[in-house]
This record gives C-alpha cells, structure tokens and sequence, in this order.
C-alpha cells in the first residue's frame, strides 16, 4: 500500500462503494470527488453500469471525470458534461452465438440480454425477472429480440444471463466451473452474471487509461466491495474496500475503510487531499 501522497489516481466502484445503498451520491461526496480533483488526484469511476445510468449519476452530482463503464468494455469522458464515448471493447458475434449456446446447454431455461455502448437488447423471458433496479431500465420498456443486439446495428459489449430459478452466484459459479472461451465471466452481486470479450475488465481499462496519462499502477488506488473489482484491486497499487464488501473483496483489501453508507469513498479522498495541502 502506498503513502497517501504517492497516490494520484483514485478509480472506485459505484454501487456498494462510492454510492450509498439507496444508489445516491451523498453532497459530501460529490465535495470530496471535487476537492480531489482540485488538488490534482485523478478520480475515475469503474462500474458495470452502463452508459445512461453513469451520465444520470454524474449530471446529480457534477462529476465531470473519466468513467468506465460496462465493466471495462466502455470508456466514457464527461469532462464537457455529456458521456462521450472514447473507447470500447465489444465481443464478437460469433462468440455471443456460441456462448450463449453453451450457458443454454449448461443451465436449461436460462435468459439472456445483449449489452451495446448505448443499447440494451433482452429476450421476453429476461425482461419478465427484471426490476428497474437491476440495469435502471423499466422492465416493460426495454428492447426486445431473441436474436440479440443486431451487429449492424451495434456490436455487443457484455452478455448478461439469469435463470429464474437459480441465483446469479449459483449461476456464476456452474458456468465458470465449465469454461468458456472468448469471454471474461463476472459477478458484480447483481441478480443475473455478466461476460465481456476476453480480458476485458475494470482493471484492463483502467491500465490503459493509466498508460495514456502516464501514470503507473504504483501510484492508483482502486475501491471496490465485488467479485467484479478483483482484478483491478489486484493492479493497482493500493486496493481498498468499504467494510461491507464482499468476503472475497475483504480478503485482498491492503485497507478496509468504512461502510459505503458512511460515505467511505470521500473520507478516503478527503485524507489524500489533506495529505497534498500539507506538502
């Protein structure tokens, strides 16, 4: 774990860490993010969530920053306000088909979404288990195809599936027990797992991200409470967790801060901004 002010990148999670549980962004943690950025620490949002939500999220709090999104398959630049897309990282067709073909095969009656840079594709029988909390779309107004997001029309970025009689961690783990090719399995504690192109993650992005600031991973610092967050916890250079992450998570954490409900993101930015007006 490095010293607070050898730290110049801060990249966390969003939901179960930087948000609180009602999926808010506290005024003193928008402050903190602010107060970081004004003291020249880079913040970096990494999150599952796609697009809409994160542009939603960073208009209620004024987060004009980098975010990833889409579990590393999508980077997003709001510095002018809007989520402008800089970066993606989709799967190809032929391994959506075939993946898709071998969960089925797996795990009979499982459901699938599609997941573009902008578009969201569900079968009917996905759609019917979903609430709008789980991708902060209404149920019935989502886009519906057995085909999938058309290649034409977007290329997919990550592959959601859930099964409405076994849990997503169940799934998770007959599916990674399996194997599959071409594909990066994940679990973020949603109800459905999650599958980008191969060595597609929060941390590959954020390496990249890194690389093009000139930034080395010794001088990141990386948030978050899932099993999605591992590899970028285990990249940077200090990987922290709030006290109610995961088992998985907590075992890695080089430091465990508070609960993400006690704003443990901006305490954490707060004392590294302290730090730097005391140098």
């Amino acid at each position: 774990m490095k010293r607070a002010e050898d730290v110049v990148v801060v990249a966390t999670d969003l939901d179960g860490t930087l948000l609180r549980s009602d999926r808010t962004i506290s005024a003193r943690t928008a402050d903190a993010m602010a107060g970081a950025d004004a003291a020249g620490i880079r913040v970096v949002w990494a999150s599952a969530r796609a697009r809409h939500s994160i542009d939603e999220l960073a208009a209620s709090c004024g987060f004009r920053g980098t975010a990833i999104g889409a579990n590393g398959a999508v980077v997003l630049d709001l510095a002018d306000g809007t989520p402008n897309i800089v970066g993606t990282r989709s799967v190809p067709a032929e391994t959506v088909a075939s993946v898709k073909s071998a969960v089925r095969s797996l795990v009979p009656g499982v459901a699938f979404a599609t997941v573009g840079a902008t578009r969201f594709v569900a079968e009917a029988g996905y759609a019917e288990l979903c609430m709008f909390a789980d991708h902060h779309r209404q149920p019935h107004e989502m886009e519906l195809s057995d085909h999938g997001l058309s290649v034409e029309i977007e290329p997919t970025v990550k592959i959601v599936a859930r099964h409405r009689d076994t849990t997503s961690e169940a799934l998770y783990e007959l599916v990674a027990a399996a194997g599959l090719d071409g594909v990066e399995l994940t679990h973020s504690g949603a109800p459905y797992i999650e599958m980008s192109a191969a060595g597609v993650s929060k941390a590959s992005a954020l390496k990249e991200l890194c690389e093009q600031w000139g930034i080395s991973a010794n001088s990141v610092a990386a948030v978050g409470d899932a099993r999605n967050d591992l590899p970028m916890l285990a990249w940077a250079g200090t990987a922290l967790c709030p006290s109610n992450a995961a088992a998985p998570v907590l075992a890695v954490a080089d430091r465990v801060l508070g609960c993400n409900d006690d704003d443990a993101v901006a305490r954490y930015l707060e004392e590294l901004t302290a730090h730097r007006a005391d140098l």
